[in-house]
């Protein structure tokens, strides 16, 4: 053994050899010249996604090997929707179509535009490590958009980025102090989440470590608990005064309110409007972690792209959409689940999981412990999170942030478009898979 392998510890031996590994696969496998793995992914995220996601977090563009990396296989959803593209001749050749959307269309509070139709969802420190909840916001101040705290405070080394993060207020409002509500540019009231509304939030004891619960300010290795709902909230009324809450502390903060897709969130949504709310974010039921109950993912809630025009056209009907943004989570996984979303009406996105895949998460389900990510991921152990190195990642980020938004632009150029701003609400632009093909069948028939 050479003097240099005998300076080091077991444990960085350890992290050594796992990342040699997780590099290696990261490259290789999404090149097939291996095959595809038989297990990975699921309907949602296929292996196809999985393996394109990789391509672009290490490259910056899509695939070139033949990944299928616009759609799942899911058979409804976003899976079954397509673009009406304009006849080549016809579509836009001048310069590359502008992505940037506004999060504030109200009078009043200070303006604030970001370059993608898309920023970070909130994932906290619990949920995941440290290290990813870095190099996020490390990614974000780099393109001049946001990345949210999670529920889970604010840690410290989140601080040289506070002007790129969002201090999420839950309902367990674990960590949430004057302090961090003052760092924020947007604050985020998390209502509900889409893959488990009506249940709170629930971070498992062997995730909250000592410096976890520090945070939290709890007690160590116990499970925590955020209620469901606010309970200082059950009107509109008692809403607004968790807002004037808010403003009195940071008069500048943007508000956005975070809620799942129950059948009446069109109401939801105009009475955070009456509230003061910038942004209304409405989290569909595909997204969440492995850690998310599969029966609450499947069972309770809208799925995001029911409830878009739905809220999109209740906005129109009050006389309010050009007022209020309108923000989309809960399955987006792609750039072309980006444009559909805003094509049914909404303005912009968010990615959580995408983000994970793109650091190389395998969708292997195993979130909710705290060694059960062995990708260094979502887990709070001390040897695991090395796994992730904050630069490099951050790294992978900006490659696919860069990657979605070539994407977008191509859809933008291909529609006639010059103007994400320009798809927002045009249905008109899209395609029922399904319709399409019953079409072209009782036409062969005929």
């Amino acid at each position: 053994m050479s003097n240099q392998l005998k300076d080091k510890t077991t444990e960085e031996l350890i992290v050594e050899k796992h990342l040699a590994a997780l590099t290696k696969g990261f490259q290789s496998w999404p090149t097939l010249e291996h095959g595809k793995m038989p297990a990975l992914g699921d309907a949602r995220w296929t292996a196809d996604l999985i393996y394109s996601t990789w391509v672009q977090a290490q490259t910056g563009s899509v695939p070139k090997n033949g990944l299928e990396y616009k759609v799942g296989n899911s058979g409804g959803g976003f899976d079954l929707l397509d673009f009406k593209f304009a006849d080549k001749a016809k579509a836009s050749t001048a310069k590359p179509a502008d992505t940037s959307i506004s999060l504030n269309k109200r009078s009043f509070g200070k303006r604030c535009d970001i370059p993608l139709p898309f920023y970070g969802a909130g994932m906290s420190y619990g949920s995941i490590s440290q290290q990813v909840m870095l190099s996020r916001a490390k990614v974000a101040k780099k393109w001049g958009t946001f990345t949210c705290s999670g529920e889970g405070g604010y840690p410290d080394e989140l601080i040289p980025y506070k002007d790129h993060v969002i201090t999420q207020v839950a309902t367990g409002l674990f960590g949430i102090r004057e302090e961090v509500i003052r760092y924020a540019p947007i604050v985020e009231f998390k209502y509900a989440q889409g893959a488990k509304p009506g249940l709170g939030g629930h971070l498992l004891g062997d995730k909250s470590s000592i410096a976890v619960s520090k945070i939290r300010e709890s007690v160590p290795w116990t499970s925590l608990f955020s209620p469901f709902p606010f309970h200082s909230v059950y009107s509109i009324e008692d809403h607004k005064k968790h807002i004037d809450w808010v403003k009195t502390i940071n008069p500048e903060a943007l508000i956005s309110v975070k809620v799942s897709t129950p059948n009446d969130v069109d109401m939801v949504a105009v009475g955070s409007y009456y509230a003061g709310a910038n942004i209304i974010h409405l989290d569909g039921s595909y997204g969440g972690t492995g850690a998310a109950p599969q029966i609450a993912k499947k069972n309770i809630a809208m799925p995001i792209e029911l409830a878009i025009p739905k809220v999109h056209k209740h906005l129109v009907k009050e006389g309010i959409r050009e007022e209020v943004v309108l923000i989309a989570s809960g399955g987006i996984r792609t750039a072309h689940d980006i444009a559909k979303a805003i094509a049914l009406g909404a303005d912009g996105c968010v990615l959580g999981t995408s983000e994970l895949v793109a650091l190389g998460c395998t969708r292997c389900s195993n979130c909710e412990r705290g060694r059960g990510c062995p990708f260094g991921l979502t887990t709070t152990d001390a040897q695991l999170s090395q796994l992730i190195q904050p630069d490099r990642a951050a790294e992978k980020l900006d490659n696919l942030y860069r990657s979605i938004q070539e994407q977008l632009q191509e859809i933008l150029r291909d529609l006639g478009l010059s103007s994400i701003k320009e798809l927002r609400g045009r249905v008109d632009l899209l395609l029922y898979k399904r319709e399409n093909q019953k079409e072209k069948t009782e036409g062969e028939k005929n």
